[in-house]
């Protein structure tokens, strides 16, 4: 009867720990979304079409268009490297963003997204954008993060005076 108790509790414990460690790897896997970048978006476009994706890219300040009414905002967002080490190398985030957002032969794309407009809305911002390529190629953003390019002025070399 011992035995039978032991082996009861040995296959719960099993079972439990098991369940813990399959919430642990699901969560930590959903949280680790990988940023397409807009080039590799565009060339996907065929295969990306209604897929959940998450994409980075530079706003284009003179694109942003806004209709308070119908809080329908649309803007287009450039190619920005993916790699962290090739960002470092080529200045910073900063430099980066600043060079991305006056390249006219980076590749580009509209985004649309319903809401309020972000304060963080401006030339040269990042936006790490997440939702579905539509069949015309627009970018439909379901969730909407920016950083400013202030942020990243610490990284910037020191200016001669």
């Amino acid at each position: 009867m011992k035995t039978k108790k032991n082996i009861k509790l040995i296959i719960g414990i099993v079972v439990i720990t098991a369940a813990l460690l399959y919430l642990v790897i699901s969560s930590t896997l959903s949280q680790s979304q990988y940023f397409m970048t807009v080039e590799e978006l565009k060339s996907g476009q065929a295969e990306l079409v209604g897929k959940n994706l998450r994409v980075s890219g530079v706003v284009l300040g003179d694109t942003i268009s806004y209709d308070p009414k119908t809080l329908d905002l649309s803007f287009e967002v450039a190619q920005i490297p993916g790699d962290h080490k090739l960002i470092k190398a080529m200045g910073g985030m900063s430099v980066v963003l600043a060079q991305a957002a006056h390249d006219p032969n980076l590749p580009k794309m509209t985004v649309h997204y319903k809401g309020p407009r972000p304060d963080l809305l401006k030339d040269e911002a990042q936006a790490i954008m997440t939702g579905a390529l539509d069949k015309n190629g627009v970018f439909q953003v379901s969730e909407l993060l920016l950083k400013c390019p202030s942020k990243y002025e610490a990284d910037l070399p020191d200016k001669p005076n």
